[in-house]
């Protein structure tokens, strides 16, 4: 009876051992084309999810997406609702007391879109009394403009989109966010708004990761490193920001990906 309750342990220890790894869950706010969006069947899509498929295969991990309000993700992560975020974020001192971030992956910054209008195209111009420029809530574009716009009046909106309204209807002089929605949505309003690309404070993306998981950590700074020389970001590149990349050149203005390189 012994060895056979022996045995019965030991094949059933064998068979756990033998179980794929958990899935990765990976938390992200699907709303934010092109990085993280949903493509016309409901699926997750985007830049983000590519660079998740790609960690997947390397960890040897199935990859799971939960789509989660960007100001929810960071308490999802701490209490274990997902395992990672991927979903844009920025490096802040604030978000790096209550967890950990992977090496960064991409570098970008604020910058302007602005409405046509208006005189002048940097902050230092436009940051005048009886303009106005408007942020998203709970942005480090609303966190920087609270600190340090001095004359010109903030207006908070909780919608993207209701920023650029602002700015096309003329009702805001300026809109500051990143990079890349500040070009797109000057291609999509070319008759009202102009941008200036250069960013006047830098910003990295990176994963967000509980503090406790330092060998996730450890793992994801490997998988960045083998998939920046591997070509992975410059094939990410030229598959969504082929147009993109031509008119940061344009202006000056070196690409987000090859500047997190730096």
């Amino acid at each position: 009876m012994k060895t056979l309750l022996f045995c019965f342990l030991v094949y059933f220890g064998s068979l756990v051992g033998m179980q794929p790894p958990k899935p990765l869950i990976i938390g992200m706010e699907l709303t934010y084309p092109p990085f993280e969006t949903i493509d016309n069947q409901g699926k997750p899509c985007g830049v983000s999810i590519d660079i998740a498929d790609a960690l997947g295969n390397y960890l040897d991990r199935k990859v799971k997406i939960e789509d989660i309000p960007f100001i929810s993700l960071i308490p999802a992560l701490k209490t274990g609702k997902i395992d990672l975020i991927l979903s844009s974020m920025t490096v802040t001192p604030e978000r790096e007391k209550v967890i950990a971030f992977s090496d960064p992956y991409l570098k970008t910054g604020l910058c302007l879109l602005i409405n046509i209008d208006t005189k002048g195209d940097t902050l230092e111009q436009i940051d005048v009394k009886g303009n106005t420029i408007v942020v998203k809530l709970g942005t480090t574009g609303q966190a920087y403009a609270l600190k340090n716009i001095k004359q010109a009046k903030v207006m908070s909106l909780d919608r993207e989109s209701s920023c650029v309204l602002e700015v096309v209807q003329g009702k805001a002089n300026a809109f500051i966010y990143d990079q890349f929605s500040v070009l797109k949505h000057w291609q999509n309003h070319l008759k009202t708004t102009k941008a200036n690309l250069r960013p006047f404070v830098e910003e990295n993306w990176a994963m967000g990761i509980r503090k406790s998981d330092t060998k996730l950590k450890d793992q994801i700074n490997a998988f960045l490193k083998v998939y920046r020389a591997s070509g992975g970001f410059q094939q990410l590149a030229n598959k969504y920001f082929k147009e993109q990349q031509k008119l940061f050149k344009e202006q000056g203005v070196p690409f987000v990906f090859d500047r997190s390189a730096q």
